[in-house]
């Protein structure tokens, strides 16, 4: 496998293992303890965004400083808004209800949410602005923006090659629009509404299944006329500038997403107990609890009131057992598009077959999610088959060790591969885990704390 540089974490467990830009897991029979994951990455983009437009100074507490995160925030400065980070803790004071032109290529990183978000924003501004990212941000679609924006009156440039990034916009007074998504895309729908949010009238969505609500959410908290009837989402626009908003401190609740990796970790490894703290309970997000209830998990919710009324919170608790195969499809897909990877993992585990449809999405993610995930599941000696919108997984192999596996550059990838690493037989080498710092910087380390608290309970 290769020379070990030392433990990342705690040196007693020896959990993980740094060798340059990989990790070694050491397979363990379960975990426990108690954690509290980082701010939710989607809420942190959008507050951090409408912030940056408003007449005043906004404390946002639980912001996600991922590299995702903070590429979104240093836009908002070329955008002429002013942000201070302290940790966790973002201050931004806003620009007054614009932005202003921006000096420079505004760099997104690796977001796809930061890319089509903000030039939904920038549609509705009377100057050029031009969105670039890295090489994985610039292989994803931006034609499923560029067609409605254009209808409302802005003009879009897609500098890459098959309609990819960079985005060069060309921003106008805009007319609004009602527009019926081709596909679920909470991204495409939160582009047409916050361009709709600076349009003049009322711009409606019509979506083909429910997706994430959080932009709704933050509009009506700021308190913009935002209205949900069934799969018609429709907003006032102001035609001008944004309201003062009733608040300017946020609480963002922990990211359902990167909970969802202890969760299925937990789930799958007989003996393990895992309570997760302060995490957002979207309805619209949390489909991943349905589907480990049906696999056999036993979960336990506690729903709290948080700081501001715009997101649903609580804590979390599971306890690990046998599982057994599922299907997961139609209605369900968007509400857990990005937990289908540890779907697949937890498949692997469980008896029977699991089954994934209804999810082409997962095909123009970070990366084609559907063949790294079958490579990533076979490097482990789990037999899966493709399929164009999802994949079946054969469970109860006996997950083979002493390999390695590749990320394919996708944060979500490396994660889920470094869960399954925890059941094989063997140490698994998951090559180029530098992607992870987009989303979940403390991954490694909060990894470590959980195989050491399960270590803890052997021991005794």
């Amino acid at each position: 496998m290769g020379s070990m540089s030392g433990p990342a974490g705690d040196k007693k467990t020896g959990a993980v293992q740094v060798d340059g830009d990989d990790r070694i897991v050491t397979p363990h029979p379960r975990i426990r303890g108690t954690l509290q994951v980082p701010g939710d990455k989607s809420m942190s983009h959008r507050v951090a965004m409408l912030a940056a437009l408003l007449d005043g100074t906004s404390t946002i507490d639980g912001f996600l400083a991922s590299e995702d995160c903070l590429h979104t925030v240093q836009a908002m400065r070329d955008l002429g808004a002013q942000a201070t980070q302290d940790g966790a803790t973002v201050t931004i004071t806003g620009t007054g209800g614009r932005y202003r032109s921006p000096m420079r290529v505004l760099d997104m990183g690796n977001s796809g949410t930061g890319m089509r978000l903000l030039t939904g924003l920038l549609a509705g501004h009377p100057f050029p602005a031009e969105l670039t990212g890295d090489a994985s941000l610039r292989s994803r679609p931006m034609k499923r923006i560029q067609e409605p924006l254009e209808q409302m009156g802005a003009r879009l440039e897609l500098l890459g090659p098959r309609g990819c990034a960079p985005i060069r916009v060309h921003g106008a007074r805009l007319k609004h629009v009602t527009y019926v998504l081709p596909m679920a895309s909470a991204q495409v729908k939160s582009c047409v509404l916050l361009a709709g949010l600076l349009a003049e009238g009322r711009t409606t969505v019509v979506e083909p299944k429910a997706t994430r609500d959080h932009t709704e959410r933050l509009l009506r908290a700021l308190g913009v006329r935002c209205e949900s009837n069934g799969l018609e989402i429709t907003v006032d626009g102001t035609g001008d500038r944004l309201p003062r908003p009733r608040s300017q401190a946020w609480s963002v609740p922990g990211d359902f997403s990167a909970a969802a990796f202890w969760l299925g970790a937990a789930a799958m490894l007989p003996g393990s107990q895992v309570l997760l703290t302060n995490v957002g309970l979207n309805p619209r997000r949390t489909a991943f609890l349905d589907v480990l209830k049906r696999m056999g998990a036993r979960i336990e919710i506690f729903p709290t009131d948080t700081q501001n009324s715009w997101e649903p919170a609580g804590a979390v608790s599971i306890e690990g057992g046998e599982l057994q195969g599922t299907e997961v499809a139609g209605e369900e897909i968007p509400n857990l598009i990005d937990e289908l990877p540890m779907v697949a993992v937890l498949g692997a585990l469980a008896k029977g077959r699991t089954v994934i449809r209804d999810a082409e999405e997962l095909r123009v993610k970070e990366t084609d999610r559907i063949t790294a995930m079958l490579r990533c599941l076979s490097a482990f000696g789990v037999k899966g088959e493709e399929r164009p919108d999802g994949m079946v997984v054969e469970g109860g192999a006996r997950i083979r060790g002493g390999g390695e596996v590749t990320s394919f550059g996708d944060h979500r990838i490396a994660m889920s591969g470094a869960v399954l690493a925890l059941a094989a037989d063997a140490p698994v080498r998951i090559r180029d885990v530098a992607c992870v710092a987009t989303s979940y910087p403390a991954y490694w380390t909060d990894l470590v704390k959980l195989v050491a608290g399960g270590q803890r309970v052997e021991a005794a």
